[in-house]
């Protein structure tokens, strides 16, 4: 296997995906919008929407919405998580675990749960919607659809990104027949990307897992998680990307849907700390400390439910605290790397990455060049 960067054209990824800079929106559904993905595609990277908590025509009214804001290329990003299991007796003693934090806001808990998504490995709907919109570019996160699916995608001329967290993971994604990996890493904010939640997760770090991807495996690969500024995009592209996806970088944009709570809580960064959390959804994913994520940590806590048949408890207790004024039960998904968020326009906040991009890859240069000068004595 060859162990060191691949000696293909660095910009070959960019072509086949249609964008002139190496900087991706990520899909962050619940808080992603069309206005910000065609900002983003406008400006001259690849935006992107998250689609996994819609139905078929739900997601067919974004990519409508998107196309009516620019004629570039943009992401539609699924779920391929394993359809949840439903466990009457595990539900109701979550349901019951929860009952109090319902009765501080003035509510009862939901009487029974359900699965509020549908996995697109289950969803005949959303992937016929696929084939008849021809979206530029659809990406996977938790897995991967049946063969069948991947190739119709293809043949319709879509191109395919899938998420990876271990090198394992990206030689599926590779044997599969995928365009590009994302390689996200355990600093990402939001669900972690893993293919089964119940396997070991080494946790890899960003850095550690694009250099490994971009050595061992053939597929272009798109670096993820705590990537915030210029320099984070010129130190991935450095260890062998070809390109940046960031997520946490683009939620204090006007453009998003982000509440007020949550801009709050971004703009107040230093002082919140992030963690990974399964109580929210039923699936780790990493997001603001809250009286939630704590509830999830406390010792004799039960197991949540699957994902997302817990998601369905997560929500109403949210809509219950949020009624009352409080938002610490939401779902505030956010990456280490959270203190350098920026509010910006999506167009304004792009031309700044751009532009230290530029900076920090001069240096690096004007480094490496004074790296090659004789010491003086």
């Amino acid at each position: 296997m060859n162990t060191s960067i691949p000696s293909t054209d660095r910009a070959a990824l960019l072509r086949k995906l249609g964008i002139r800079a190496a900087i991706i929106q990520a899909p962050m559904a619940g808080v992603s919008t069309p206005a910000l993905a065609a900002a983003v595609t406008n400006a001259g990277g690849l935006g992107s929407l998250g689609v996994g908590a819609m139905d078929a025509e739900g997601a067919r009214k974004a990519i409508r919405e998107t196309r009516a804001l620019t004629s570039g290329p943009f992401n539609i990003n699924l779920f391929c998580h394993a359809p949840a299991v439903s466990d009457a007796a595990r539900e109701q003693a979550w349901l019951d675990y929860l009952a109090p934090r319902f009765a501080e806001f003035g509510a009862t808990p939901p009487a029974t749960l359900r699965e509020i998504y549908r996995s697109y490995v289950a969803d005949d709907a959303m992937h016929q919607m696929l084939l008849e919109e021809r979206p530029a570019v659809v990406s996977f996160h938790f897995g991967l659809p049946d063969a069948g699916k991947i190739r119709a995608l293809k043949d319709a001329g879509i191109v395919l990104l899938a998420t990876a967290t271990s090198l394992d993971e990206a030689r599926a994604i590779e044997a599969a027949g995928i365009d590009a990996i994302v390689a996200q890493g355990i600093e990402a904010g939001g669900h972690r990307g893993v293919f089964d939640p119940q396997a070991f997760d080494e946790g890899l770090g960003t850095l550690a897992l694009v250099r490994v991807l971009a050595s061992k495996t053939a597929l272009p690969v798109i670096a993820a998680g705590g990537i915030m500024d210029g320099a984070g995009i010129a130190a991935a592209l450095a260890l062998g990307a070809q390109a940046a996806q960031l997520g946490t970088a683009f939620i204090a944009c006007p453009e998003t849907s982000a509440d007020g709570p949550f801009r709050d809580a971004l703009a107040q960064a230093q002082m919140r700390p992030t963690t990974f959390t399964e109580a929210i959804s039923g699936r780790n994913a990493r997001g603001f400390v809250n009286r939630f994520t704590e509830l999830g940590a406390a010792p004799g806590a039960p197991a949540a439910p699957d994902y997302p048949i817990a998601y369905d408890a997560g929500k109403a207790l949210h809509a219950a605290a949020k009624a009352r004024g409080s938002a610490e039960f939401a779902a505030q998904w956010a990456g280490q790397a959270v203190p350098l968020a920026r509010a910006l326009p999506a167009g304004e906040l792009f031309a700044t990455l751009e532009a230290e991009l530029a900076d920090s890859l001069g240096g690096l240069g004007a480094l490496a060049a004074g790296l090659k000068q004789p010491l003086q004595p």
